[in-house]
């Protein structure tokens, strides 16, 4: 009888056991006084495999079409980027929340394949950790070194603005496009502090590495190029990808051979600029004998190259983007020019007229608002478990701050989607200060180079409405210049020319 019964035995037994485990678990999940927020996802889109959102996704213009879901979806929601996850945090209180007082949470990058490809996790802008802390601790302590928004930096812009002034003078007040006049110009700051002098225009090297600068941006927001960030097995067959790898390896070898030089004339008791300083931390560490100094050579040259590609591409679109506003709103133009006129006359613009050109200033922010240049940021990624707005956020989700949802909130600005300077002004006349202004970003990953961006927009935008009138070429009126932005990771305006004509002819 036992052998008959024993088999049947068995299988209840372990039944009950698996009962009794699962009810246990069932009873912590639920005890747990916050287990059922710890799970709560941020809603979202219901995903395909594989695909995830990706047809309900604009890959051209992203941003756009998590603006849409943000309306449906709220501030904090999920979408699928193909297999990946991410979280976007949508309006200026949420992403506050976020950047400002969950800092520390939501300080990590997220670094998607191209940008991998790129950087190899070295130089500021793409990396974590510890690396990242020492690169951005050293190049922001040594640009101020060198006068990052201060006097020093003031006299580079200003003298600057004299060879600008005079390329924009060639055209004789005939169309012209002002990309690559105006994108010398601003690259020339940043180079002046990192290498510790300025190009010519004419200079090849300079030319080719600002053009690449610039093409690097369109290609890494080209819809391939998502696409590869989805999938990154696609790349062998994908053309942009081939060209922007190409455009790494020539790039590379320009700055290393700028270094080279640097290297071969480097002096202790001279530094010229941040690269210098860079290979004197590196000597005094080898002599040190520290084999974890993070002072090497892919961190120099990866710094450097993300110095120059920021401080490059953001300030000179938004210049010209400044430059176009101005031909298509010449009322706005004309005021401008009235109030450098009545205060500063016919002298140099210097940073201490900013506080005497109140209406100049809004509209130089608000040019920076309606720009809205990198309207999704640079993704970030969780560096812990968040618990946020009620919601669970794993450690390693990617994370958009959806910057263009801050910049264009309406319920910060009273006129969120047109080109307004009053978004910036009392009803007296005077600059207003806008939390909710952050086209540099916030947070730990705020801009580095902010101080410095702002002192170029101001001197650059006001020194040129000083001497020029902006207006659209022969037979194009105001209303057909197009403020549709070119695809890009930064985003231009689209392709125009514009006529210089000087105010002392």
């Amino acid at each position: 009888m036992a052998l008959l019964t024993e088999p049947l035995l068995q299988p209840v037994s372990a039944s009950i056991l698996l009962a009794v485990v699962l009810m246990s678990l069932l009873v912590v999940y639920l005890l747990s006084s916050d287990s059922q927020q710890a799970w709560k996802e941020p809603p979202g889109p219901k995903p395909l495999p594989i695909l995830g959102n990706l047809l309900e996704l604009d890959l051209k213009r992203p941003y756009l079409s998590l603006l849409s879901m943000s309306k449906q979806y709220g501030s904090v929601f999920t979408v699928y980027f193909g297999p990946k996850k991410v979280v976007v945090l949508a309006g200026y209180q949420t992403v506050k929340q976020a950047l400002v007082n969950h800092a520390e949470e939501f300080a990590d990058r997220d670094i998607s394949p191209i940008f991998y490809d790129f950087n190899k996790g070295y130089g500021i802008l793409f990396s974590n950790g510890e690396n990242w802390k020492e690169m951005r601790r050293f190049a922001l302590s040594t640009l101020r070194d060198f006068g990052m928004g201060k006097k020093g930096s003031e006299e580079k812009i200003i003298e600057e603005m004299h060879y600008l002034r005079e390329v924009f003078e060639q055209f004789k007040g005939n169309p012209f496009d002002t990309t690559e006049p105006v994108n010398y110009a601003v690259s020339n700051i940043i180079s002046a502090i990192v290498y510790g002098s300025r190009f010519e225009y004419s200079d090849p090297l300079f030319k080719g590495m600002v053009k690449r600068a610039n093409e690097n941006s369109k290609l890494i927001g080209s819809a391939s190029i998502q696409l590869y960030n989805m999938f990154p097995w696609l790349r062998s067959c994908l053309k942009n990808w081939k060209l922007l790898m190409q455009y790494r390896k020539q790039h590379i070898k320009e700055v290393n051979k700028l270094l080279d030089g640097l290297q071969k004339t480097l002096s202790p008791q001279h530094c010229r600029g941040l690269v210098d300083c860079f290979l004197e931390r590196k000597q005094n560490a080898e002599k040190c004998g520290e084999k974890e100094t993070l002072f090497h050579e892919n961190n120099l040259l990866f710094t450097v190259t993300n110095l120059f590609a920021a401080g490059t591409d953001t300030t000179g679109t938004t210049l010209r983007w400044g430059l176009l506003l101005m031909a298509k709103y010449p009322h706005v133009q004309d005021r401008v020019q009235e109030e450098i006129d009545r205060v500063v006359g016919g002298r140099q613009i210097v940073m201490e007229d900013k506080k005497n050109l109140p209406y100049t200033d809004a509209v130089i922010h608000e040019i920076q608002r309606l720009a809205n240049i990198v309207p999704m940021s640079l993704p970030h990624t969780t560096a812990c478990d968040v618990h946020f707005q009620g919601y669970f956020i794993k450690k390693g989700t990617c994370v958009f701050p959806l910057l263009t949802s801050v910049l264009r909130d309406e319920n910060e600005w009273e006129s969120p989607n047109t080109f307004n300077p009053e978004n910036f002004l009392d009803e007296q006349g005077r600059f207003v200060k806008k939390d909710a202004f952050m086209a540099f970003s916030a947070g730990r990953r705020v801009c580095l180079g902010e101080s410095l961006a702002r002192m170029e927009l101001f001197l650059f935008f006001t020194s040129l409405l000083q001497y020029f009138h902006f207006t659209p070429p022969p037979g194009v009126s105001e209303d057909q210049l197009d403020l549709t932005p070119a695809v890009g990771l930064i985003l231009n305006p689209s392709p125009h020319k514009l006529c210089a004509i000087s105010r002392s002819s």
